[in-house]
């Protein structure tokens, strides 16, 4: 889990070297164009099969104004929770019993289209809502012994969002923060537990662009 929340980091980094390099340095020069990438932190909510929330996820997003405040994109992210269970006797099947600890993962992939309303876009603090929706691949895995199970399930996601982009200096990029609630309609199952449906609370801060 530690190799992955290095991995977030490090993938954050060097997507904000490289888009310095390819972006105009001046904020006016973007036209109509905007991109956020940002590290994320969730709390999953409805779901035995994982409950603590973690930062190993990240996200990105960009788009264009098709008005003064109003733009469509498209964006992608990606997020892992897990949970420990100790040691316990299960029964996986009526004949069948399994006596061992397990680490559970979910991972959760969804990416699509995003409608997003952005006010004071001429200003140094740009406040916005947004709505995302799209397809969520969603992977359930659960390692006991030497041995692990995996379920991989898609489903249909809709996430609404409030946040700002926040430019303190001429200079691109500028800071991203935003909080926001998802849900999917996930379905999957493995030994004794089952997933059915998917819902984050979660904040994001990153880079605006």
């Amino acid at each position: 889990m530690k190799t992955m929340k290095r991995f977030s980091m490090k993938w954050l980094a060097l997507a904000a070297i490289a888009i310095g390099f390819v972006l105009p340095s001046q904020a006016q020069t973007l036209g109509n164009f905007y991109g956020n990438i940002d590290w994320q932190f969730n709390f999953p909510r409805g779901t035995e099969f994982v409950k603590k929330g973690s930062g190993w996820g990240m996200n990105f997003e960009g788009g264009y104004y098709l008005t003064d405040n109003f733009s469509v994109g498209g964006f992608l992210d990606y997020h892992s929770n897990h949970k420990y269970i100790p040691r316990q006797t299960m029964h996986p099947t009526g004949n069948s019993a399994l006596n061992a600890d397990q680490q559970h993962t979910l991972f959760q992939l969804p990416f699509g289209a995003v409608g997003r309303y952005t006010f004071n876009r001429e200003g140094l603090f740009q406040p916005y809502f947004s709505l995302k929706l799209g397809p969520q691949y969603a992977r359930l895995k659960t390692e006991f012994n030497a041995l692990q199970e995996t379920d991989n399930t898609w489903g249909f996601y809709v996430s609404p969002e409030i946040g700002a982009n926040i430019f303190p200096w001429v200079y691109r990029p500028g800071l991203h923060v935003a909080a926001y609630y998802s849900y999917a309609t996930n379905k999957g199952h493995l030994l004794t537990y089952g997933v059915d449906k998917v819902s984050n609370f979660g904040f994001r801060v990153g880079l605006a662009f």
